[in-house]
């Protein structure tokens, strides 16, 4: 995460805001910038400020026995009227706890859909999505730009420890723009840069040592579509805000092209 974003994100940070991923994303770059770090404090000490301050203005005593006085008058019901429609007044006690019991039942239930861990499919499929908007709103796209494989493939070779299968798919109508490191799964990974009319799409690619898994959509969030797809030794994710036809297209694209044809 660049300092330009997490200055940017402080607010939200710091008003507890952000998921897990990025919470532990921008803890991460605050032990490692001071200047980050600074910035965060700076913004504690005015939120701590301004609590401290004479800003918030108590309500008067006796506010509440006077609107509550005021709210009788204009009803017009009086103490003794209440309580000959004792009765009445009770079933809504009822239907009141009633609702009140059913609005638990489902609080509890949400709470707990909450509670129970995402898939890994599901975790995977927020980092990567949280990865492409991120670079697309740092202007931090490409950290190497070519429309030749051979130059982005060689580049990754330099950094990564493992080579990613790299190929340009121009003449189907996704041409390569290039490259750059992210992070995901705790892990390094190359996120090669592919184009669609005005459409960017990111796929992340990493070793992956299980059995290879055919395409398949993980879902959708935000104006974006996720696929993912494993073969020949590596895991792939593709991020794109281009239509789901196309997207699915370009990952059968890759899912049929192995890991030896880039070589």
């Amino acid at each position: 995460m660049s300092c330009e974003l997490t200055q940017r994100f402080v607010p939200c940070y710091a008003d507890g805001e952000f998921d897990l991923v990025r919470t532990i994303e921008m803890e991460t770059h605050l032990k490692r910038c001071p200047d980050c770090a600074q910035k965060l404090e700076s913004q504690q000490e005015v939120r701590f400020a301004l609590r401290r301050s004479a800003l918030a203005y108590p309500a008067p005593e006796g506010l509440r026995d006077r609107v509550q006085s005021s709210l009788r008058a204009l009803s017009g019901v009086t103490v003794q009227e209440r309580k000959n429609k004792w009765p009445s007044v009770n079933i809504w006690k009822w239907a009141g706890a009633v609702a009140v019991l059913a609005l638990f039942s489902l609080s509890g239930w949400q709470l707990t859909a909450r509670l129970r861990p995402p898939s890994s499919d599901q975790r995977i499929a927020e980092e990567v999505l949280s990865s492409h908007v991120r670079s697309l709103e740092a202007n931090h796209l490409m950290d190497v730009v070519s429309t030749d494989q051979h130059t982005v493939k060689p580049w990754f070779d330099a950094k990564l420890d493992f080579s990613p299968p790299v190929e340009d798919l121009a003449s189907d109508g996704f041409p390569l723009l290039g490259g750059r490191l992210d992070y995901v799964e705790e892990r390094e990974v190359a996120a090669l840069i592919y184009k669609r009319h005005e459409h960017f799409i990111n796929l992340f690619v990493w070793p992956n040592p299980t059995e290879s898994k055919p395409t398949q959509a993980i879902g959708s969030g935000q104006g974006y579509d996720v696929m993912q797809w494993s073969r020949d030794g590596f895991q792939c994710w593709a991020v794109s805000d281009v239509n789901a036809s196309d997207l699915a297209k370009f990952a059968r694209l890759l899912e049929n092209y192995t890991a030896s044809e880039s070589k």
